[in-house]
């Protein structure tokens, strides 16, 4: 429960706009740890939190190919995901259907009040409508068939974060590769925004340097890594919170604590803004923490 409490403490400070909980957290932390439950289940919510998630992401209307669940409609989930959103002030997601045609309006204009700060979709299943203003903060998933140089577009539209979902599905499972991190940092040169990185792979902690010194801001972990039970959730969830812990994250630099004082004054922070993100042109020293400059392998 103590990692819990350490991650909740950013999101017990008034200056911290409630309409900007992810684009915060992005700001703030070195690298941050998103869970994407394998389960809508309050148990599952409260093991990772506990266990130090930074922020959660749910689903509904939508087969999920990792762990191979059907999520079904809205409706089914609605008390779940209050009693989620009750548990903590972080930033909490959802991805909204599985096919363009699923992702219903209606069903959109519902997720601000069901406590939602930001939907997570493909863009071949993100409708026009989207592109307008739902009350959430927006990020989109690229698959590997994706070109590239199009990532440049990103910021244009006032997305928050890109989630690389660039693994194919024949893939899924296996080890982390140079030449993924090698793509993985051709999106953050590229995009003009955050760059988020689920668990495609079998991701180990062991990863955690290499990803950070790629300059991606999020680890998403997923059912590859956390399994489908509590036990197996909480044993992933305290090991990659324990290697992002080691890399020895700072205290807000000038930038970050503008973005702070910017919400606090009740000023809004343009969510193409990079105040308080690295340079994605200058990657930061990889290190394990014990000062070697090794990445821990």
């Amino acid at each position: 429960m103590q990692n819990s409490q350490k991650v909740d403490h950013l999101w017990d400070r008034e200056d911290i706009s409630k309409t900007a909980r992810l684009q915060t957290m992005l700001a703030h932390k070195a690298l941050s740890l998103i869970v994407s439950l394998p389960g809508n289940d309050l148990t599952l919510a409260r093991a990772a939190l506990e266990e130090g998630a930074d922020a959660l992401k749910v689903h509904y209307n939508v087969g999920h190919r990792a762990s191979g669940n059907h999520f079904g409609p809205l409706d089914e989930y609605t008390d779940i995901f209050r009693a989620i959103r009750s548990e903590f002030g972080g930033p909490f997601g959802v991805v909204p259907s599985g096919s363009i045609e699923g992702t219903r309006r209606e069903d959109v204009e519902r997720l601000d009040g069901l406590g939602f700060d930001f939907y997570s979709i493909y863009a071949h299943h993100l409708p026009s409508f989207m592109l307008h203003d739902p009350g959430l903060e927006a990020t989109f998933a690229i698959n590997d068939a994706y070109d590239v140089s199009l990532m440049e577009s990103t910021a244009h539209f006032g997305f928050t974060a890109l989630e690389a979902s660039i693994v194919p599905g024949k893939e899924y499972g296996t080890p982390l590769s140079f030449a993924d991190v090698l793509r993985y940092r051709q999106l953050v040169l590229k995009a003009g925004v955050p760059v988020l990185v689920p668990s495609q792979r079998k991701l180990v902690s062991e990863d955690v340097p290499v990803l950070h010194h790629s300059g991606i801001k999020a680890i998403m972990l997923g059912a590859i890594v956390t399994g489908k039970t509590e036990d197996q959730l909480r044993r992933a969830v305290s090991s990659f919170r324990n290697a992002i812990d080691r890399l020895g994250q700072k205290e807000p630099s000038g930038s970050e604590q503008s973005v702070s004082g910017s919400l606090a004054a009740g000023h809004s922070v343009p969510k193409t803004s990079f105040a308080g993100h690295m340079d994605p042109s200058v990657p930061t020293e990889l290190s394990d923490g014990s000062g070697t400059g090794r990445d821990g392998s």
